[in-house]
């Protein structure tokens, strides 16, 4: 399966997929010195992010979460890409700083077609990013 989206941060990566149908705040709600969600009652709680292919609806909370993200990099502590419906600025910063691919507006709802464990490689350059999707790893 292909999915069409918007590139924000371009970049070519492949990896397993991380999904959440819950906001992500990556401040307060990932720990910065292990990549482990923390915030209490989320869907991903105690998961970690790193090395994964990052997928929830929209990012919240402090700006601050930006540098959350490129701290996680710098420490090879951050997803290899994110994928959001919607990216607001603060996840846009990071991922700028960080140089974390980054793409948002697919043409379908990936918090519901890909599931955890899935293998999703992501296609993105200029306007444009393609997702593709293979139903754990087949």
């Amino acid at each position: 399966m292909i999915i069409k989206a918007r590139s924000i941060v371009p970049g070519n990566v492949s990896g397993l997929a991380l999904v959440s149908r819950d906001p992500i705040s990556f401040y307060g709600g990932v720990d910065p010195e292990t990549g482990v969600i923390v915030e209490p009652g989320h869907s991903l709680e105690g998961e970690k992010i790193s090395g994964k292919i990052l997928i929830f609806p929209y990012g919240k909370g402090s700006t601050v979460g930006s540098y959350i993200i490129y701290r996680l990099k710098k420490r090879n502590l951050a997803p290899l890409a994110i994928v959001n419906l919607e990216t607001e600025p603060i996840i846009v910063v990071g991922c700028v700083l960080s140089r974390i691919p980054l793409v948002d507006k697919p043409e379908a709802n990936v918090t519901t077609i890909i599931k955890t464990g899935d293998t999703v490689t992501i296609k993105s350059a200029g306007k444009e990013a393609w997702i593709k999707v293979d139903k754990n790893g087949k």
